[in-house]
């Protein structure tokens, strides 16, 4: 019988079977010598080094990769509750202890399940190769699946079991962008792993197996079947009670946010790629501590989330807010998005860095321009009528938001009911050039086109900034115009042990002090924006703050930005992929989040006065004029002014008057029972606005009962429309007979009529406020009025097409 099984274990037949079926081990073990161990799961199996970033406290905001910035703790067996690891063996390997890295009875069940199935029913990998998996980038083919196997025959080799499992613990997937136990803990329960539940436990240890199909935040139902199922396993196997297994599974699944489901991740994410600190863009990394206020983190990204769905009722779906310390340039607060985990929300955009339109929020920047170029002052009148500026692209006329045209508005006014003509003019005045420079140098490097590019409409926001760029701008204005770089990091360590120390950078004066400060003072006087915003609005605030808001074409973006003297808070709502809202603007979208989170930013500080007005003298004026105010003028307010820009001249809106009472009109000497008022007088910008809005002009006629003088010896008339060189284009889909423009014209107090000559030719005549319709004829064409007394206007030339 022996000497029969010898010739038969010595047949060659035999021996060739024996062959073929060793060579694929025999191959693998080769292969596995060759393969080198992994990097990644060099030394202690951690593999690549970690970045632990902290907040100003030293408390561990998170710990991330430093080769791909992935959200990762690294965890030690010792430091978690034995149900942690159980929980995972029971889910992905239960013969991990039995095995050398691949499990043949695993292998051998799996492909007869998929013979008597004719599908795979289940996989054979061991935890080591998944490990592997997760560290080794390989191709989805046999080969690839083969190298796999080598490499994890290499790893049981090289380092112990306990080691393997820690690695796996810390560096497989627990969800998208969730690498490890520790971060997966503390991202959906809000604590370290080390306190986690045994229901807590296994439902973690259910992730790897599907990190999106079971992510947590899309629904927690398939989870807790899985995880009822890796409960079942551990009571199989022995390693809980059978009362403790169901105590786990009556436990919902209730997910808590934390530190990192805040809102830290687009911080983190900021820093160490240097996009807020430039210093540690590039270096290699151990440890950063950076500015940020924790408790105050928490806070605002709590406010941010409410937002959202505050918003949804306006087709929002994102907001983004930055906090600063206005001494030091620290961020003591970032929130790029309300979710950075929501895909369908675009969630890992930042809203903080991302590049959107300001609207009005630039236009302080705007204002200080013209204070240090024009001599603006906050008491200067600036014109709120009918503006026409001549572009590449044609004619372009400013709207303001509410339709309607202000008259002579003083600069205090115009900022803060945020007008968009005053703007535009100030920017027109000034000069594009300039206001681009003075937005660069405080800090808005995104507006990197020419000015040619943005033209006077720069004033409205027509270009793109971020919103760490323009809160810091502003930060710039709270320090009475000292611009100070954002500082992100205050200390950091590198890979070779060295600290680095981060303070905070020098300030550099951009604006003079006593611009930064009437800026100020404006921004913050409730009373200068009441005609636009009323009482009781998201931008009054229990204690003084200046504030300003921005809405950007078609809806897209609301801003809120303001400050008080210890801190500036920038906050920024619309949508991701640029859709439009549906009618919310910056004091409806974005203000009462601003409010939120500058009242939570001051809970623990005492508020100063957001302007310095110590170097400012207040003065008495007309609030019609802007001038110091003189006998005739009903009301006063008082203003402040640079000493160098005290108002000189009274008041020459109000004037007294004799008026007929019997026509209404002007009085001349004979009318004996002429009553002395007192009437509002208009220069030709603004005659025509104050006739339309019904304020209490001089009469432009005498009263035919007791004339006065009918000399008509003023100034030239002008044109005020068409400007010269303008272009008009006839819509071929309406009636020419339909198509026509309102040429306008200005005169000088008591001129009673203007004609108006097209090409020569009289085409009518008007009183005030000097209009006339005139139908569109294609060529070119020269315009002139000519007042009753025979003065005549300079001509301006147009086109039709």
């Amino acid at each position: 019988m022996k000497e029969r099984w010898l010739r038969f274990a010595r047949a060659p037949w035999v021996r060739a079977a024996l062959g073929v079926a060793l060579s694929p081990i025999v191959c693998l073990l080769v292969a596995a010598l060759l393969e080198p161990l992994p990097a990644e799961l060099a030394g202690d199996g951690q593999g690549t080094s970690s970045v632990r970033v902290t907040d100003a406290s030293g408390r561990l905001l998170r710990e991330v990769r430093a080769d791909g910035g992935v959200l990762t703790s690294p965890v030690r067996l010792s430091e978690l509750p034995p149900e942690v690891p159980l929980a995972v063996l029971a889910a992905e390997d239960a013969r991990f202890y039995r095995h050398f890295g691949l499990d043949p009875l695993a292998m051998a069940r799996a492909f007869g399940q998929a013979l008597w199935h004719r599908r795979i029913v289940s996989g054979a990998s061991t935890l080591t190769q998944q490990l592997v998996k997760n560290t080794v980038k390989r191709p989805r083919t046999v080969r690839g699946k083969l190298r796999e196997m080598a490499i994890a025959l290499r790893v049981e080799a090289e380092l112990d079991k306990r080691t393997i499992l820690e690695a796996y613990l810390t560096r497989v997937e627990f969800g998208p962008n969730v690498r490890g136990i520790e971060a997966a803990s503390r991202l959906y329960f809000d604590k370290p792993a080390q306190k986690l539940s045994l229901a807590e436990a296994a439902a973690l240890a259910s992730i790897p197996r599907g990190p999106t199909l079971y992510d947590p935040r899309r629904g927690t139902d398939r989870l807790e079947r899985r995880r009822n199922r890796v409960l079942d396993r551990m009571q199989a196997s022995g390693f809980v009670s059978a009362e403790a297994a169901d105590r786990a599974r009556a436990e919902p699944i209730v997910l808590t946010a934390g530190h990192v489901e805040g809102g830290a991740q687009h911080f983190v994410r900021a820093v160490l790629s240097g996009a807020l600190q430039r210093e540690l863009a590039g270096r290699s990394l151990t440890e950063v501590e950076t500015t940020l206020d924790a408790d105050l983190q928490r806070e605002v990204a709590a406010l941010v989330r409410q937002t959202r769905e505050r918003m949804a009722a306006f087709d929002a779906s994102a907001a983004a807010v930055i906090v600063i310390d206005n001494p030091t340039g620290d961020v003591l607060a970032y929130v790029g998005a309300p979710d950075f985990f929501d895909l369908r929300g675009l969630g890992q955009n930042d809203g903080v860095l991302a590049r959107r339109q300001p609207g009005s929020a630039l236009k302080p920047f705007v204002y200080a321009v013209g204070m240090d170029r024009l001599g603006l002052h906050a008491a200067s009148l600036l014109p709120d009528v009918e503006l026409h500026l001549s572009t590449p692209e044609g004619d372009y006329s400013p709207k303001n938001y509410d339709g309607r045209q202000h008259g002579p508005v003083r600069l205090r006014e115009a900022l803060g009911n945020s007008y968009n003509v005053p703007a535009v003019y100030v920017a027109q005045e000034a000069g594009p050039d300039k206001v681009l420079e003075l937005l660069r140098h405080v800090g808005l490097s995104s507006l990197d086109r020419s000015a040619d590019h943005y033209g006077a409409a720069i004033a409205l926001g027509d270009g793109e900034v971020t919103l760490a760029e323009l809160a810091n701008a502003y930060a710039t204005l709270a320090r009475g115009g000292e611009l100070r770089p954002l500082r992100a990091a205050k200390r950091a360590r590198l890979g070779d042990g060295a600290e680095v120390a981060l303070p905070p950078a020098d300030a550099r004066r951009v604006l003079s002090r006593e611009v930064a400060a009437v800026l100020g003072d404006v921004l913050a006087d409730p009373n200068a924006r009441l005609a636009a915003f009323g009482r009781g609005s998201a931008l009054e605030l229990p204690f003084a703050a200046a504030v300003k808001t921005g809405t950007s074409k078609g809806y897209r973006d609301n801003w809120a930005l303001g400050y008080t003297r210890e801190v500036t808070v920038g906050v920024w709502v619309g949508n991701f992929d640029g859709r439009p809202m549906r009618g919310s603007s910056g004091v409806t979208g974005a203000a009462p989040l601003f409010r939120d989170v500058m009242v939570a930013a001051m809970r623990e500080r005492t508020p100063g006065a957001p302007a310095d007005a110590s170097a400012l003298t207040s003065v008495e004026i007309c609030p019609l004029s802007g001038q110091r105010p003189g006998p005739q003028c009903p009301h006063r307010v008082r203003e402040l002014f640079a000493g160098d820009r005290l108002p000189g001249a009274s008041c020459t809106m109000h004037v007294e008057v004799a008026i007929d009472p019997q026509s209404g009109l002007r009085a001349g000497p004979g009318c004996r029972d002429a009553k002395r008022v007192v009437r509002e007088r208009y220069s030709d910008r603004f005659a025509a606005w104050a006739l339309g809005a019904g304020r209490p002009v001089v009469p432009d006629q005498w009263s035919p009962r007791c004339p006065g003088s009918t000399s008509e010896s003023g100034s030239a008339p002008s044109v005020a429309y068409p400007f010269d060189g303008a272009r008009f284009v006839r819509d071929p889909g309406v009636a020419p007979a339909a198509q026509s423009i309102l040429l306008r014209a200005r005169a000088s107090e008591g001129v009673s009529s203007v004609r108006f000559f097209v090409d020569g030719a009289l085409v009518g005549v008007s009183r005030a406020p000097f209009t006339r319709v005139w139908a569109l004829a294609p060529g070119e064409h020269r315009l002139h009025v000519e007042t009753n007394g025979g003065a005549s206007s300079q001509p301006v030339s147009f086109a039709v097409e």
